[in-house]
């Protein structure tokens, strides 16, 4: 009886699954014209999440020139985003002010990148900076790769905010603000491995804000 009952499960176990007919990768086929097992992607296909259908804020252009407008509201997150994002990826070569003495040209890279505080980049429109992150610009490599596009247009913002810290007047400062503004207190200074922690405004600080 044991010897039956093994031979009827065997005989349910079939090598059809195993042979099934199936395209081997890049191997030769008979069964398209070209002989190719790889067939190539219908035409207009788009990969999931890769549609893109807001040209400008992708490409930060409008047809073949760069635009110069923000695609969404800029905030103190936005501009906060943007600080920080900057300081990583182009504090290294453009320094924390923008002004092109970042730790790389300081220590010996084959040339300084330019000032932002020009006046070429100060009238640059916002698209050309987001352009230039993403596909690179002389010996600076493309960032598109490191930095998800959103956070290409916060450090945009940032760099105009940069800017206007540069080459303001005391015009453009609110009124009732003191110039300059009283520098930071902390209650912890920091060190290379932690952030210092800044002391709480008093009232009378904050009413003057």
């Amino acid at each position: 009886m044991a010897l039956a009952a093994a031979l009827f499960t065997l005989a349910g176990c079939r090598q059809d699954m195993h042979d099934q007919p199936r395209f081997k990768p890049l191997a030769e086929s008979d069964f398209y014209s070209d002989l190719r097992s790889a067939r190539p992607p219908v035409e207009g296909t788009v990969a999931r999440g890769e549609l893109h259908a807001d040209t400008y804020f992708y490409t930060g252009k409008m047809g073949s020139n760069p635009g110069d407008y923000m695609p969404f509201p800029v905030t103190g997150q936005v501009l906060e985003r943007g600080r920080q994002r900057f300081n990583i990826y182009c504090a290294p070569c453009h320094s924390r002010v923008g002004d092109g003495n970042g730790i790389v040209p300081s220590r010996g890279f084959a040339r300084k990148p330019p000032s932002y505080h020009i006046e070429r980049l100060r009238k640059a429109p916002l698209g050309y900076f987001f352009d230039v992150m993403t596909n690179g610009f002389g010996i600076m490599p493309d960032y598109a790769s490191q930095i998800p596009p959103r956070d290409r247009w916060c450090i945009v913002a940032y760099i105009r905010a940069l800017q206007l810290s540069q080459n303001a007047t005391a015009a453009d400062v609110p009124s009732g603000q003191a110039v300059p503004s009283p520098p930071p207190h902390f209650e912890e200074p920091g060190s290379g491995a932690t952030l210092p922690v800044l002391m709480p405004r008093s009232p009378s600080q904050e009413e003057s804000k």
